[in-house]
């Protein structure tokens, strides 16, 4: 599987509240960085964004894989039917994920 089919494929393990898919996909040593968090680690990780719930569908608007990275930009739909979208960049450490930068976008 490429990383772009795995960034897909972690979106819609994250809107179904797939964590064993995640469990599986992040390196030990990986890192998640966005406005709200400064290189968190893998443990801290699964403590803040889970369970995944907030967000019920994504739906890609443009993914490039250039090399070991990803970058993404999505909209998002919370369980009250708004919207917004996000750009998120994905590296990988061979077939497994060892960071992603988040950068906030706008409701929609």
């Amino acid at each position: 599987m490429s990383h772009a089919d795995l960034v897909r494929r972690g979106y819609e393990a994250y809107a179904a509240d797939d964590r064993a898919f995640f469990e599986r996909l992040l390196a030990e040593d990986f890192r998640f960085w966005s406005p709200y968090d400064a290189g968190i680690d893998r443990a801290t990780y699964f403590e803040r964004c889970w369970p995944a719930g907030r967000h019920t569908a994504f739906e890609v608007r443009r993914l490039h894989e250039v090399g070991d990275e990803v970058v993404v930009t999505y909209e998002a739909t919370r369980p009250d039917g708004s919207r917004f979208r996000n750009t998120e960049v994905f590296t990988f450490d061979g077939d497994r994920l060892s960071r992603v930068e988040v950068y906030f976008g706008w409701d929609v």
